[in-house]
């Protein structure tokens, strides 16, 4: 059963919090991480403020966060996302790194109990989370010795190491417990497939996503308040993927709130709403739906209908664009000889490259919407295996043969990849309801 026991007033521990966060981040690197450093030469430590003393910020299960913990997550948000600390968003700050400690402290101990009955190592070593903080090296173009160095400076190593301890452990968990048990059916699938097709008329919309889960944040209000709160940072400068790795509730926040593209009827319709006024590069207002609020980012947009697909071929002649009329009709002559002789795409470079002064070659495929208009009529006009008329051009005299041609949906997911994302859209679900479980079982009590 949960149980949350309030002993200080939000403001009064916000305050000290806040103190607590100037005075580590004016210390030497944290201790922890200071462990972990080459032994050098210590400055006097600086005075710590009168009356500021550590305490226990939550208990969760009789186990204590502290408020040394909770001033270094909430450093940990601050350096990995941008947001600028100011006496508005702090508390925002405080809550989401408060939750986010429950939620690890929950995983931990029950990941421990899981090891403990069945015998078997589930949470990570020291040696992968090395190599996840190398990944995260590696996209920050820093080798693993210059990233550490610079968390370990901003006194954030330890805490960051903990979480992705934390969720390295909880998806290998989750992974390994349901996923040999979900099985996609043919009928889902089917069921996307014919979906897809029948929305393929309509827009789509590539999106990044930010969620908060009201049940989790503590409430609609508390959700409405922090996601305006994020909208301002991230119109001020702050990453919409940092933000969304570490504020989102969202199976996505993983990959920075990457949706990719979706259709109207794949949101709650409060976001379909939303994303018919929006153009792309905008963020969103804060939407609210059933369980929690969204941030929108509107990274690309583009009509539903299906494209064509064409592959092409092209035999030239090049001419100046102020060629006289009689060398563009003796080319357009020699050009139609040649078409003559093509009996198709199989044998149209063979042919002209028996004739001096012609060019010949394969064009691949596009779509028959970003061609040239030229290339583009005559292209919309043959079928496959046709040959066009000579077309001018300011490089010359063409003619095109189509040697394939074919209708697509923009966007239109395969079986597989449909198959692949009703996967994790279930393990997701799934997820949340097993951290939801956990937190209704626990007591948590907030200091």
């Amino acid at each position: 059963m949960l149980s949350v026991r309030s002993v200080r007033g939000r403001a009064a521990c916000g305050v000290a919090l806040a103190a607590l966060l100037a005075a580590t981040a004016a210390a030497p690197a944290a201790a922890q991480d200071a462990a972990e450093a080459p032994a050098q030469p210590q400055a006097p430590a600086p005075a710590q403020p009168q009356g500021l003393t550590e305490y226990a910020a939550a208990v969760v299960n009789d186990e204590i966060i502290s408020t040394y913990d909770l001033a270094q997550r909430m450093r940990l948000l601050i350096a990995t996302t941008g947001v600028q600390p100011s006496e508005q968003n702090l508390p925002q700050i405080q809550q989401q790194a408060l939750v986010s400690l429950v939620d690890e402290r929950l995983q931990f101990q029950e990941l421990r109990r899981v090891e403990q009955e069945q015998d078997f190592s589930i949470i990570a070593t020291d040696e992968e989370v090395d190599e996840e903080l190398a990944e995260m090296a590696a996209g920050n173009n820093m080798t693993p010795e210059q990233f550490t160095s610079m968390l370990r400076s901003q006194g954030v190593l330890g805490s960051l190491r903990e979480q992705l301890r934390a969720q390295s452990s909880w998806q290998r968990w989750i992974q390994g417990r349901y996923g040999s048990r979900l099985r996609i059916g043919d009928d889902q699938i089917n069921a996307v497939l014919e979906q897809q097709q029948a929305q393929a008329s309509k827009p789509q919309y590539q999106i990044s996503e930010v969620f908060l889960d009201a049940n989790r944040v503590g409430g609609m209000e508390v959700a409405l308040q922090g996601a305006a709160q994020l909208v301002t940072q991230m119109q001020q400068g702050a990453p919409f993927q940092a933000v969304a790795r570490q504020f989102s509730a969202s199976a996505t926040a993983a990959s920075g709130g990457d949706a990719g593209w979706i259709t109207p009827g794949e949101m709650p319709a409060e976001v379909d709403q939303a994303l018919e006024q929006m153009r792309p590069g905008q963020l969103s207002r804060p939407i609210p739906v059933s369980d929690g609020v969204y941030i929108i980012y509107l990274r690309d947009k583009r009509a539903g209908e299906g494209s064509t697909i064409v592959n092409l071929k092209q035999v030239a002649v090049g001419l100046p664009a102020d060629a006289p009329p009689s060398a563009v009709e003796a080319a357009q002559t020699r050009l139609l000889a040649v078409r003559a002789k093509i009996t198709g795409c199989g044998d149209l470079e063979q042919v002209a490259g028996q004739e001096t002064g012609l060019v010949a070659g394969d064009l691949g495929e596009a779509e028959i919407a970003d061609l040239a208009p030229a290339f583009r009529q005559a292209a919309e006009q043959l079928e496959e295996g046709q040959i066009s008329d000579p077309i001018r051009t300011e490089a010359g005299l063409h003619i095109v043969a189509v040697c394939g041609k074919r209708a697509t949906g923009a966007g239109m997911l395969s079986a597989e990849q449909v198959e692949r994302r009703l996967f994790f859209q279930q393990l997701g679900l799934i997820a949340r309801r097993y951290m939801r479980d956990l937190r209704n079982a626990a007591t948590i009590e907030t200091r």
